[in-house]
């Protein structure tokens, strides 16, 4: 069988640097010469980067991308990388109106370019990106799509793009076109408790394609979405050859053996086997044999261990792409300012992480000890600056009680954190989790302030099994914990009246997860979630916040998507909203 050497570039791009990421195309095509590929394959959309959302509908962005996969072209020929084979992802347009596509002419199209010889040899389109968000893009592969193949060194190779992996279309056109290798370019964002289902779906389009599927996954953070990498290779019956590592830019090269092209697969475009294919001749000479050795199997993280990764890759991604160099952040002494400053020291290294501590009246000894403790352990900046003499001022000026006092506390301690921002240039954290941004139980202008908010997507229950796991990794590595285990076992409070405590205002954390789980993430009814044993004046109470907070979670900053219904991207309701769900009368 002839053979064939295929690199699966698994790398960060970023959304509107066209120089950058054809920069990163050619650096990384170098790699592959040195590991001697014959076809390097990178990430969907990864000239422009990805997701690009409206500046799909920017013409002249349209322009930018296209002269950059020529420019890119010309460019490897002039490194002397114009032997290889690249296959890039770039934003393309309709030159004319297709039946097919379904598509006028001059749309947006989501596109993969095959480079060699210093030309773009073929193109191929799947998407109309009308307005190209990662989750609301036309999806396309039915009877009548035209498949793109290319024969490289005597092996048909079909190419698909992310989503089309889901139809069925592309492994019927590798199987009907009787290809050696479906490869697949993706931007495929990481979500928690997946399970495996992409090598599920590689493998059973592998056995229906009845031919080996190459899958290269991008990597790194774009604003809220993370995506993961995992890019890997699967044979003609499904069986895992090859994997890289989650969470890291790598090259995966691997060697395969792959059935030879055949005469019957045409050298045009036409109708074959109720598909329309284009096969692009690259070169038709099969390799003279050699020594097949390459192939790699990363190991895969745990639950735990890719949620920890992920919020660390989101937030470093974000300090770096735009252009922060230091972060800042209030440290309580709880629980969740607590993980945000380990995961930042994590993310961009200690000495570019401040906190400032900001006791007020309440606060307690074990907060202030507990702040000092995670600073000595993880090496980060501590500034203290209390309150007291503020809120004092500020309540002689405006004499406000209750809650609005206790508001009044966040609010302070937001000025200064924003006020330090300004000076020094840090981009500002929230602290906020999930279980808190869901029920409103935070200070809008206070502690919901800041540029990003790293938890924002993590329950509080999570939260605490995230510190647990950081600390156990931490003496597996033989290092100090950096999470204080005083920190992780008191009970959580806000601190900012006398006594205060989570539990005034909330029920147990477990409970209200667990609830929270159903109605946010699932979409229960209130019938629903008391049926399930939930008991009824508690699903009334914390609906009643869950919807009222809808303003609150509108203005919170941005933070990495983990789950499939995180709040601001995939879970959007309206804010004027009478709509109330009403459980069974309890009384």
């Amino acid at each position: 069988m002839p053979q064939l050497r295929l690199a699966l570039a698994q790398v960060d791009a970023t959304v509107g640097d066209l120089a950058g990421n054809a920069d990163r195309v050619v650096e990384w095509t170098h790699r592959a010469a040195q590991a001697g590929a014959h076809v390097v394959a990178f990430p969907e959309m990864f000239v422009t980067g990805y997701p690009i959302e409206d500046l799909a509908l920017r013409a002249s962005f349209v322009d930018a991308s296209r002269r950059a996969a020529t420019e890119l072209a010309d460019r490897l020929k002039a490194e002397q990388l114009g032997d290889l084979v690249v296959v890039t992802g770039f934003l393309d347009r309709a030159e004319s109106a297709s039946d097919r596509l379904g598509v006028p002419k001059g749309s947006p199209l989501n596109a993969a370019a095959v480079i060699t010889a210093g030309e773009v040899v073929a193109t191929y389109a799947k998407h109309h990106l009308p307005n190209y968000g990662v989750f609301d893009e036309y999806r396309y592969f039915v009877p009548g799509d035209t498949a793109q193949v290319i024969q490289v060194h005597g092996i048909d190779i079909a190419i698909a793009i992310c989503e089309d992996l889901w139809q069925d279309g592309p492994s019927q056109a590798a199987y009907n076109a009787e290809a050696g290798l479906l490869l697949v370019i993706n931007g495929s964002p990481y979500e928690r408790c997946k399970d495996d289902a992409r090598l599920e779906l590689c493998a059973r389009r592998a056995r229906e394609g009845a031919c080996a599927l190459a899958y290269v996954n991008m990597v790194g953070g774009q604003d809220e979405l993370v995506f993961d990498g995992d890019s890997l290779v699967v044979d003609a019956s499904g069986g895992l050859v090859s994997r890289a590592a989650q969470f890291e830019e790598e090259l995966l090269v691997v060697d395969l053996d792959l059935r030879a092209a055949t005469p019957a697969m045409p050298d045009t475009e036409r109708v074959f086997g109720g598909l329309h294919v284009r096969r692009t001749v690259v070169s038709a000479q099969p390799l003279p044999p050699y020594r097949s050795s390459l192939s790699m199997l990363a190991p895969r993280l745990d639950d735990l261990g890719e949620v920890y990764r992920a919020i660390t890759l989101g937030l470093r991604d974000y300090v770096r792409k735009n252009g922060f160099r230091s972060v800042l952040l209030g440290l309580s002494g709880g629980i969740d300012s607590t993980v945000v400053g380990a995961l930042a020291c994590d993310a961009i290294g200690p000495e570019n992480v401040y906190g400032v501590s900001n006791p007020s009246a309440w606060s307690s000894e074990h907060s202030r000890t507990d702040v000092a403790e995670l600073a000595r352990r993880t090496r980060l900046h501590l500034q203290t600056i209390p309150i007291g003499p503020l809120v004092s001022a500020f309540l002689a000026t405006v004499p406000v009680d209750g809650i609005a006092e206790e508001n009044v506390q966040a609010r302070i301690r937001a000025v200064l954190w924003m006020a330090l921002s300004n000076q020094h240039g840090h981009l500002v954290l929230a602290c906020g989790n999930k279980s808190e941004l869901a029920t409103g139980y935070s200070t809008i202008y206070g502690d919901a302030v800041g540029g990003f908010a790293p938890l924002k997507d993590v329950p509080k229950t999570l939260v605490w099994e995230l510190a647990r796991w950081r600390n156990a990794e931490a003496q597996c590595r033989g290092e100090i914990p950096p999470i204080p285990e005083t920190t992780i076992d008191k009970p959580p409070s806000a601190e900012l009246r006398p006594g205060q405590l989570d539990s005034d205002s909330l029920p147990p954390y477990p409970v209200l997860d667990d609830l929270l789980d159903d109605y946010v993430e699932q979409d229960r009814s209130s019938v629903e979630l008391v049926a399930a044993g939930f008991d009824p004046a508690l699903v009334e109470k914390v609906l009643r916040l869950v919807d009222a907070a809808e303003y609150k979670r509108r203005q919170y900053p941005p933070g990495p998507k983990i789950s499939v219904r995180n709040f601001g991207r995939d879970r959007r309701l309206p804010i004027t909203n009478a709509w109330r769900e009403s459980p069974p009368d309890h009384r």
